[in-house]
């Protein structure tokens, strides 16, 4: 019976900030994702790859 009441009292001290920061990341994350970064991001690589290569 103890051991019982000392996990339930482990569960009660989970600390919030890891939740709140990965939530908060994947918030971000997906806002984003709406807005096209990922396109644009890949867009700049591409110009700056070529322009070191000479082509662009």
């Amino acid at each position: 019976m103890m051991a019982s009441a000392k996990k339930r009292k482990k569960w009660h001290k989970v600390k919030k900030g890891p939740f709140i920061v990965i939530s908060s990341f994947l918030v971000i994350w997906f806002i984003g994702i709406a807005s096209g970064e990922p396109v644009r991001v890949l867009e700049q690589a591409v110009r700056v790859c070529l322009s070191c290569i000479g082509i662009g």
